[in-house]
């Protein structure tokens, strides 16, 4: 079995290289943007996937989904690719609010070059396309959890993207038989995620301020609540999702989350739990931009109204019930607080070793 992955270059594309090799596929193919860095492995961002570079089990290969000829090139080069994931993404919801048409071209138009490249070669290519809750948007303040059959009504750039590229995708599948899934994941976070998300500024952040290295954290909405799950579970849907059975019009899309919800507030007391490992005095004090943690008697962490979306969701939770049922996937198998304490220990580290 051969795969291609774009965007193997982020967080996703990495473990699921990882996962896919791990189930013994012969050779993946990972899609990689040129930069001004022309040696594609420095982009790979787990370490593990090196070995799997110099046995050629793992090829890296330029191009980018905007490119429709590079997608039918490294097509046509690597002839027995029989599943394509489909994971390159301007991936960040608040950016995407200052690069509307750069996320479109990328987000919406991307998945489509990638289908028609599969149409150019094979048309038997299975596609799986990373769809996103951001999707629901305002229909999250009615739909509590959301499923499959909660409509869309994204009120990000971000999400009007993802929408289209779904929608067409799904139109494809329905009108001529492509094997397409497309996964609708609610946030997933791990040690290797961006330093630009959330998450991971936060416990970066916190790693940095239990070590003395920083003295405060500035954040946006504290009560934003999110479903958020681990990385390294989110790819074994992934894969699951191109098994499905014949006839292709009859695939399905799936919601994977977790279906519990956690305000960036939790996520930040949680980060200072495990970098102190439990042993801190944390005292919330304030309400929405007023809000301040105070840790240990100093004021550590404060609401800074610049980090506010211009338009942002304040609830998002997925129904996994159908996942569970059809692909036996389980949506809990890394907890919450251990997805927090893994990356609190990996930031701990880092930040050591950079001292």
């Amino acid at each position: 079995m051969q795969a291609l992955i774009t965007g193997i270059t982020g967080q996703d594309g990495a473990y699921l290289a990882l996962h896919l090799l791990n189930l013994g596929y012969y050779r993946v193919i990972g899609l990689v943007r040129r930069t001004s860095d022309d040696n594609p492995v420095n982009h790979i961002r787990l370490p593990e996937l090196r070995s799997y570079i110099e046995s050629e089990q793992l090829v890296l290969e330029y191009g980018d989904v905007t490119d429709l000829h590079s997608l039918v090139r490294i097509l046509r080069e690597h002839s027995k690719i029989s599943e394509v994931y489909n994971l390159a993404a301007q991936s960040h919801v608040a950016i995407s609010f200052d690069t509307q048409l750069s996320t479109l071209a990328i987000n919406g138009v991307g998945p489509l070059n990638v289908l028609e490249a599969i149409r150019t070669v094979n048309p038997d290519i299975k596609l799986y396309q990373a769809s996103t809750s951001e999707m629901f948007g305002d229909a999250a303040v009615q739909f509590q959890p959301q499923d499959e059959q909660t409509p869309f009504l994204p009120n990000s750039p971000y999400g009007c993207a993802k929408a289209y590229a779904h929608r067409m995708l799904v139109n494809a599948r329905h009108s001529h038989g492509h094997r397409i899934a497309c996964g609708i994941l609610y946030n997933h976070e791990s040690e290797i995620r961006g330093e630009n998300f959330v998450t991971r500024k936060i416990t970066l952040s916190v790693a940095k301020i239990s070590l003395h290295r920083q003295e405060m954290l500035e954040l946006g909405n504290m009560d934003a609540e999110r479903d958020w799950g681990y990385a390294p579970d989110y790819v074994i849907a992934m894969q699951a999702m191109l098994r499905q059975a014949e006839p292709p019009r009859t695939w399905q899309d799936y919601v994977i989350a977790t279906g519990v919800k956690h305000s960036v507030r939790d996520f930040v007391t949680a980060a200072f739990v495990a970098a102190y490992e439990g042993k801190v005095d944390l005292l919330w004090l304030g309400e929405e931009d007023k809000t301040e943690l105070v840790v240990d008697g100093v004021v550590r962490v404060q609401v800074n109204p610049l980090f506010y979306r211009p338009k942002d969701l304040n609830s998002l939770c997925g129904n996994p019930a159908k996942a569970i049922q059809d692909l036996g996937w389980n949506p809990r198998r890394t907890p919450f607080g251990v997805m927090v304490q893994r990356m609190v220990e990996h930031d701990l580290k880092q930040v050591r070793a950079a001292a």
